[in-house]
């Protein structure tokens, strides 16, 4: 198991913000745009976006798990932009907690490993809930069990882990209906493992990142599809979940611009 480092300390959100994309910036700089056919999710990614012309993914790096043209993408690091659009996404730089586009604009919505980097998660799953077309899917992933933070969590820019039961009552009061989940993730369980990664990325950042952009398409190839359940999966020493859920329908709700609003796509 991986020992748990001190739970995270007050947040300061423009210092979060910086760090974040000082990170990711670093990390997708001079890295391949990934075919998300190449990922385990695919096969429910496909499932879901088959009869959903109209899609949005929110910080997906190189790593989209949606397909990427004539898909909408909003992230925070340029690099990762100039790839999305070359490969013919719409892409924007924006924040998740502020989507720019109007109500119920998409039929499939995806955020993976994201609600957990930002300060303020409440606005983060409105705004998903809000682009999101009364009926749609939401696909995302979160990681679980405040007393498992590590040292990893800091690095990488993460504010919280979540009890189950608190994500559930989050996504719920959004108007997010779990249908499906699954484990998820390949963050190493052995402490020492977790260490030498921290080391590398601490003193030797470029090699560090050199090697995990060249080794995780072919992880990724390896794992098997997620094996989803109906509603939640059995969370007891689950580091992280798929979260398969649905946009409730909102009789008589009002279309209203989000900020900065492009048009509907």
């Amino acid at each position: 198991m991986t020992t748990a480092a001190s739970r995270p300390a007050p947040i300061d959100e423009q210092a979060l913000r910086a760090r974040n994309r000082h990170f990711y910036d670093g990390l997708w700089g001079g890295a391949r745009l990934c075919d998300p056919a190449g990922f385990n999710t695919w096969p429910l990614v496909r499932s879901l976006t088959e009869g959903a012309p109209r899609r949005l993914e929110v910080a997906p790096g190189l790593r989209p798990r949606f397909p990427v043209e004539g898909g909408h993408f909003v992230d925070i690091s340029t690099p990762a932009l100039a790839a999305l659009r070359a490969a013919g996404g719409q892409a924007l730089q924006g924040s998740a907690a502020a989507l720019p586009f109007p109500d119920a604009s998409f039929d499939a919505v995806c955020a993976m490993d994201i609600v957990e980097h930002l300060v303020d998660d409440d606005a983060v799953l409105a705004e998903l809930a809000r682009v999101a077309r009364p009926g749609a899917h939401v696909l995302l992933s979160a990681p679980l069990h405040p007393d498992s933070w590590t040292v990893f969590d800091d690095f990488v820019g993460h504010c919280r882990r979540y009890e189950p039961d608190t994500l559930l009552a989050k996504l719920a009061a959004n108007g997010l209906t779990l249908e499906r989940s699954a484990i998820y993730g390949m963050q190493p369980k052995a402490s020492w493992l977790l260490k030498l990664g921290m080391w590398f990325l601490t003193h030797h950042r470029p090699l560090a990142m050199r090697w995990y952009n060249r080794t995780l398409p072919l992880l990724a190839r390896a794992q098997k599809p997620p094996n989803l359940v109906t509603g939640m999966v059995p969370t007891a020493g689950v580091d992280e979940v798929l979260l398969v859920c649905r946009k409730d329908a909102t009789p008589g709700s009002t279309d209203r611009p989000g900020p900065h609003t492009h048009p509907t796509p």
